[in-house]
């Protein structure tokens, strides 16, 4: 892992998510309802690139040496961002009617929240993997 592309992809999921997440809450206290489309758009973004993600940070963690003391932590890791992953492609699909995008009922809003949630713990998890553990880090 001279360079790991999973680092680099994880900034585009994370950051539309996370506007979207804001979006939707602004759109909530009686702002444009345009901010919803913008959610939906940006949570799209965000599911198209996560899986870009998921699938680079799949090929380095198999590339994680077989009782490595991270590993199991690495399995977490992924875990909540396929999760996050799940929670925000639901609300996406709970936005489009006729192939189009409406805005969102309570449920969609809950299950972005919840997406927000998992993620920052897929988050705290990843920097775990880097800072404590040292994936991914190459040696001096």
């Amino acid at each position: 892992m001279k360079h790991p592309a999973h680092p680099a992809l994880v900034h585009f999921p994370i950051a539309c998510w996370s506007l979207a997440s804001c979006a939707d809450g602004v759109a909530l206290l009686a702002w444009p309802a345009q901010l919803h489309l913008l959610a939906a758009v940006l949570i799209a973004i965000g599911c198209g690139s996560g899986l870009l993600a998921a699938v680079a940070g799949f090929v380095e963690l198999l590339k994680l040496p077989a009782g490595h003391p991270a590993e199991r932590k690495a399995n977490f890791h992924m875990s909540f961002a396929l999760a996050s992953w799940c929670l925000y492609a639901g609300s996406l699909f709970l936005r489009i009617e006729h192939q189009q995008f409406i805005a969102p009922d309570v449920l969609a809003l809950l299950l972005s929240g919840a997406g927000l949630l998992v993620l920052l713990v897929t988050g705290w998890l990843g920097g775990q993997l880097v800072y404590r553990h040292g994936v991914g880090v190459a040696g001096r």
